[in-house]
Parts: structure tokens; C-alpha cells; sequence
């Protein structure tokens, strides 16, 4: 038996480093992974995608580790990075994009995350797991942008 969790998470913030940097930042996914709290292992799996192994974490008895892969296609001219779920990696299926504008003096960054996890648990456990989950998946989020703002030199 398992359960399903959606994730759908979208953030705006402008940064003080040129748009140049932040797409050449989060162009390069070893360089934006690694700004990401708690990956245990970034693999690259050739043409452009990664699987991302988390590190486990733990909900009272229960150990949940989320591994997927996406593959990534960046688009300068556009100032986008768009990444989409690779199927039959891990447990999870995870797509999403930034779109990075410049705005002369800052730089105007948007992020869009979607995801569907599949852990291995009785439908009755949803109502407990779920937000639990979500609640995580969205505090690492937070502290990755976080992270990527102050590698840009702060908030603008």
C-alpha cells in the first residue's frame, strides 16, 4: 500500500547579483544542488538529468528517504531553467522552473516546484504523513533560497 503526496510550491524574491550569475548558478546543477539542504547524493545520469537522493528523515517510527530524477534544459536567452521528471528513478516525480529577469540594479528570480511522492505506507497514514511532508519538503525549500540569496549578495 502507499500514499501519495503533492507538493505545488512557488516563491518570488529578487537578489543583488546580475542575472548573469544567478542563471549561470542555477543553470549548473551540481553548483544550485549544492546549495539544497540535506542531499545526500546528487548522480549524474547523463544528458542533462540527475537523480537526487535526499537524506532520510524520520517521522516517529517511520524513515522516509526521497530519491528522484529530473532532467534539465536551461534557456539563457529566455533566462529560464526548466527541469521534468524522469520516470522509474526513486519515488518521487519532480518538475519545475526558474525564470530569472534582470531588472538593471537586481535581479527578479521566480521558482515553481511540483511534485508527486509515492511512500510506501497504508492509505490511513495520509492524513498524518502528508502535511508532515509537505511541511519539510517546504522548510528545505525556504532554506535553499535561503542559501541562494546569500550566495547573490542578499535580497535587493
Amino acid at each position: 500500500m502507499t500514499i501519495n503526496v503533492n507538493i505545488d510550491l512557488g516563491y518570488e524574491f529578487e537578489v543583488k547579483a546580475s542575472a548573469t550569475d544567478v542563471f549561470d548558478v542555477l543553470s549548473d546543477v551540481p553548483t544550485s544542488a549544492s546549495h539544497f539542504p540535506k542531499v545526500d547524493k546528487l548522480v549524474d545520469l547523463g544528458g542533462n538529468a540527475y537523480r537526487w537522493e535526499m537524506a532520510k528523515i524520520g517521522i516517529a517510527q517511520i524513515s522516509l528517504q526521497t530519491v528522484y530524477a529530473s532532467k534539465y534544459m536551461s534557456n539563457k536567452a529566455k533566462g529560464t531553467v526548466v527541469w521534468t521528471p524522469v520516470k522509474g528513478e526513486g519515488n518521487a516525480l519532480v518538475s519545475g522552473s526558474w525564470k530569472i529577469t534582470d531588472k538593471k540594479k537586481s535581479t527578479h528570480i521566480v521558482l515553481q516546484i511540483n511534485g508527486e511522492l509515492t511512500i510506501p505506507l497504508p492509505g490511513l497514514m495520509k492524513m498524518v504523513v502528508a502535511p508532515v511532508v509537505e511541511a519539510e519538503f517546504e522548510k528545505l525549500v525556504e532554506q535553499y533560497i535561503a542559501n541562494l540569496t546569500k550566495r547573490f549578495g542578499g535580497e535587493a
